[in-house]
């Protein structure tokens, strides 16, 4: 059996075990010891997303900027940033206005129950919301200090600074081929230390399931069952759309594709997290035939610029509030707010529930009660389940079209 096999069983079995064991607490024990054991169960998902997270820095900037030089040229970049571009813009407009339709025609927020509102989260979402300004986005774009932006694992940032160090490689030529060689051999380090990394998976998917279970119950479903299931439909349309378009491009090679990348999407499912599975998706990427040159440079790309599933969320969530309070948006306002989100969700890759951040601020750029996101939070993690994997879909894809549009698709790595 495939090691990758044998993971993607291992998680199965541990997410079934996870909702088993959060059931029984659930049901069985005070709500003490309910507090308590969510908070230690989640440990272990604590470590593997750490251990995750230590590695996401330097593989971002090493494969970046290898990426780019091995380009070669500005000509070559630019040919390759903007067909990576077209994507992005594309599939995150599809996403967006995929979202709008589907709650306007859906109204989730007219069902919502305002007794199953969850206050303590929602205020603490509230307190990390600052007011969007043109001066706050470009601070979270550009970087003051690489180390800084390391240091904190803003993706967006450390992709802008390992943009301009890798054109400047490039230009360099031979002078610069020391540099390369070196982060090259970084790169494959880190790749190696991903395996490891990865057999901690199961672990921590296992502590996110058991606490989410222990704390809210099965009973969540019974409440938000009209909402998870209108959401989960949008997802499903959008997951054909997105296999649809990769299917023209990649033709017979979609399948393949899918079955590459399936650990990774379980990964990714049941810890929310798109950031966990970034080193393994490159190197599932990568086997499937994708240059490394164009994975290094296109996949942190679309961590910062292609966030499908969290695309759709955003407006699906933010009108089903208004809904909830029977405020009526024109298409005008929501229009504008599909640019607002397109422009402002930007960088939020690898934190989970950071789109839920992006709501709350979107919701008091348009005169909805930013609390409102109390409402949808008890449900919210089942949502950011899908959403996340959808990410991680929309990546792969993105990475594979580029590459294939580039001619630079070859053949599987067989193990």
């Amino acid at each position: 059996m495939r090691k990758s096999n044998r993971l993607t069983i291992f998680i199965l079995i541990a997410m079934l075990a996870g909702v088993i064991l959060g059931y029984v607490v659930h049901t069985q024990s005070s709500p003490a010891f309910i507090k308590s054991f969510s908070t230690n169960i989640k440990l272990l998902t604590t470590i593997f997303l750490r251990l995750v997270q230590m590695i996401i820095a330097p593989l971002v900037f090493s494969t970046l900027v290898v990426g780019i030089a091995k380009l070669g040229d500005l000509k070559t970049v630019g040919r390759v940033g903007g067909k990576a571009m077209l994507w992005f813009v594309s599939a995150s407009l599809a996403s967006l206005l995929l979202g709008m339709v589907l709650v306007n025609f859906f109204k989730p927020g007219a069902g919502i129950d305002l007794s199953n509102a969850d206050v303590t989260g929602a205020r603490d979402l509230v307190g990390k919301t600052q007011e969007f300004s043109i001066q706050k986005f470009i601070e979270h774009v550009f970087p003051k200090s690489v180390i800084e932006a390391m240091a904190n694992n803003e993706i967006l940032q450390l992709v802008i600074f390992s943009i301009f160090f890798g054109i400047a490689t490039a230009a360099l030529g031979d002078k610069a081929k020391v540099v390369v060689k070196g982060l090259d051999a970084v790169a494959h380090v880190i790749l190696r230390m991903v395996g490891y990394v990865m057999n901690f998976a199961p672990l921590g998917v296992f502590g996110a399931i058991a606490a989410v279970i222990a704390t809210k119950g099965l009973e969540i479903f019974v409440f938000y069952g009209k909402y998870l299931l209108y959401f989960i439909t949008g997802i499903g349309i959008l997951w054909i759309l997105l296999l649809v378009v990769g299917l023209i491009v990649l033709g017979k090679r979609l399948p393949e594709l899918v079955k590459r990348i399936f650990p990774p999407l379980i990964i990714a499912f049941s810890t929310t997290s798109s950031e966990a599975v970034f080193p393994k998706l490159t190197e599932e990427l990568e086997k499937f035939g994708c240059k490394d040159k164009i994975v290094a440079f296109v996949l942190p790309l679309g961590y910062s610029f292609n966030l499908d599933g969290s695309m759709m969320y955003m407006t699906f969530a933010s009108i089903a509030i208004a809904q909830a309070y029977g405020i009526q948006l024109d298409f005008g306002t929501q229009i504008t707010m599909l640019l607002v989100l397109m422009l402002t969700s930007k960088g939020i890759a690898g934190v989970p529930r950071a789109s839920l951040v992006v709501v709350t601020a979107t919701c008091a750029m348009f005169n909805i009660p930013p609390e409102g996101i109390a409402l949808i939070l008890p449900i919210d993690h089942f949502c950011d389940m899908f959403r996340t994997a959808t990410n991680v879909l929309g990546n792969a894809l993105a990475t594979s079209v580029v590459s294939k549009w580039e001619n630079s698709l070859e053949p599987a790595i067989t193990e």
